[in-house]
């Protein structure tokens, strides 16, 4: 069963680009550690892909360049500035300090222009265009019921969860995150089907094949891709648009986004939507002045309010008892914002290690795009970089 027919037709003489042998294997590949510096580099020539258009006057975030130069810690090792760049996998590097671009470089082949992959940092995202939403009237509430919107998840485990629960990745859904791509697990199944082979929707999954866990919505954490891709199906059903669309409208081109964005799709142009979970790859300047715009509590570098002040503390300070989000979590987890204990900074955080971390109290920003060998495993190593750079612009 299809979820939703799609807001723009496409013809399907446009889907056979994406649907040859080598396509598929190439998205097979896209992780392979040896060459993941530059697919993340590249997706939009793997997938079919949405343009989140920029305006067409955008003007560049205000540069004052300092030298970060020094020694760092890493993981027990002193090295220099760049030996910690390349210890942690760093494609790209962009720190603003008091509104002001104080340090970025770029490496591995990658520019000012190039657009990254940086998987779940699109949940952070897509958190803001629900609240985004939510403001100007097409969803009524966060404690809507999925089914409000998409009420063919009647019967299946979004049946009940309300859009609150999903921010808060407390849907109760049955869904075990793991990132083993390659093996039977849940998550990879999906991967393969949707973003592989291009066989079948995340959100068609969510309808024919999610059910109820133990947990009653609301009660545990859990946190689940498969929640935030229904969110951009909530989103796209509330607002009568591609998620694309909505984004560059009302976020994108007020916000004074540089570049183009563009999300990666779930399927071929006739069928596919934007993998909301982890699908967006925008230029590491962009995610900085989106980090930047959440650290000015919603306004833009122009001075408009994009993102309502309220949204933005209540999206990324921890309700009582959420930090840390669970057993065995480092962190916080509250609308699709990571949160770090012991203060007030949050970031977005992707797999192999992608970040926009906003410190309100250095009021600082650093986006990351990284190209780890590893999915997971490496958060604690950049928040050492971070607070080191911090430290240093701090001297």
């Amino acid at each position: 069963m299809a979820l939703l027919s799609q807001p723009i037709a496409a013809s399907a003489d446009d889907d056979t680009r994406w649907l040859s042998q080598t396509m598929i294997n190439g998205r097979a590949s896209m992780f392979d550690p040896a060459l993941n510096f530059l697919t993340f580099q590249h997706m939009d020539q793997m997938f079919a892909t949405r343009t989140v258009a920029a305006a067409e006057d955008a003007k560049a975030l205000p540069s004052k360049p300092v030298s970060l130069e020094g020694e760092y810690e890493i993981d027990g090792k002193k090295l220099t500035l760049e030996e910690a760049l390349e210890s942690t996998s760093t494609n790209a590097l962009v720190v603003v300090k008091d509104g002001n671009v104080v340090f970025e470089t770029y490496r591995n082949g990658s520019d000012e222009n190039t657009r990254f992959l940086t998987f779940s940092v699109a949940k952070s995202y897509v958190s803001t265009l629900i609240g985004m939403a939510l403001a100007d009237g097409s969803i009524k509430s966060l404690d809507d019921k999925v089914t409000d919107y998409l009420p063919d998840m009647k019967g299946s485990g979004y049946d009940g969860p309300t859009l609150r629960d999903l921010l808060r990745m407390r849907s109760g859904v049955e869904w075990l995150e793991v990132y083993e791509f390659g093996s039977d697990t849940q998550l990879t199944k999906v991967h393969d089907n949707a973003l592989v082979a291009y066989k079948y929707r995340w959100c068609d999954y969510a309808v024919n094949e999610s059910r109820r866990g133990p947990n009653a919505p609301g009660s545990a954490f859990n946190y689940a891709t498969l929640d935030t891709s229904v969110l951009g199906c909530v989103l796209e059903k509330a607002v009568g648009m591609t998620g694309a669309q909505y984004m560059s409208e009302k976020l994108w081109k007020p916000a004074g986004m540089e570049n183009d964005a563009y999300w990666i799709m779930d399927g071929p142009p006739s069928v596919g939507r934007e993998f909301f979970g982890a699908g967006l790859a925008a230029t590491a300047r962009d995610h900085a002045r989106f980090g930047l715009m959440f650290l000015n509590n919603g306004l833009s570098e122009g001075g408009s309010q994009v993102v309502s002040a309220d949204w933005v503390k209540e999206a990324t300070v921890p309700d009582e008892g959420s930090e840390p989000a669970g057993p065995g979590e480092d962190f916080g987890y509250q609308y699709q914002w990571w949160t770090i204990p012991g203060s007030d900074a949050y970031s977005a955080i992707g797999l192999y290690h992608q970040f926009i971390y906003v410190d309100p109290a250095n009021n600082l920003v650093i986006a990351k795009a990284s190209h780890t060998a590893e999915p997971v495993g490496h958060d604690m190593e950049n928040m050492d970089l971070f607070r080191q750079i911090t430290a240093r612009l701090a001297n």
